[in-house]
């Protein structure tokens, strides 16, 4: 009877800490990938939330910030670029407040983000949110990063 016991304690106890290593992987913090395919790498940044790109698609357009408004900035490396910040944590899924900078275009947006599983909905805006559109990215655990040089 005691081995019965203590097999489903230990089953019970496996399924627990299952359970919450899930939970950490839900909410907006961790590794997605945009539709390119690039990854970006969303994480704590002092108080707030950030978005880094991390990995860059073999399909992306540029390597650099080709579009950026800021002319001496065009040269810079994509690899490790913030492309949000300033995010604040709403709930266990939610993050909003922050900014989106978009490479492709080099404009800066009012941002915010839900998570729904192993989705992240990114909403960038001017002004209010129905000014605006939405991209979903996916979660992803493989990542190779790219380097500086890239």
């Amino acid at each position: 009877m005691n081995r019965i016991r203590l097999r489903l304690l230990v089953g019970l106890a496996f399924v627990v800490i299952c359970a919450g290593l899930r939970a950490q992987d839900s909410g907006v913090l961790g590794y997605w990938q945009e539709p390119g395919g690039s990854i970006i790498h969303v994480d704590h940044c002092g108080s707030n939330l950030c978005a880094r790109l991390v990995a860059i698609s073999a399909s992306a357009p540029s390597r650099v910030d080709g579009n950026n408004p800021n002319e001496s900035l065009r040269k810079r490396s994509l690899c490790g670029l913030r492309i949000g910040d300033g995010f604040q944590a709403s709930g266990p899924s939610k993050a909003e407040g922050g900014t989106l900078y978009d490479p492709k275009s080099g404009k800066t947006y009012h941002g915010r983000m839900e998570s729904h599983g192993d989705k992240l909905d990114l909403r960038g805006y001017f002004a209010f949110a129905i000014f605006g559109r939405t991209e979903t990215w996916a979660r992803t655990s493989e990542v190779k990063t790219c380097t500086g040089n890239d």
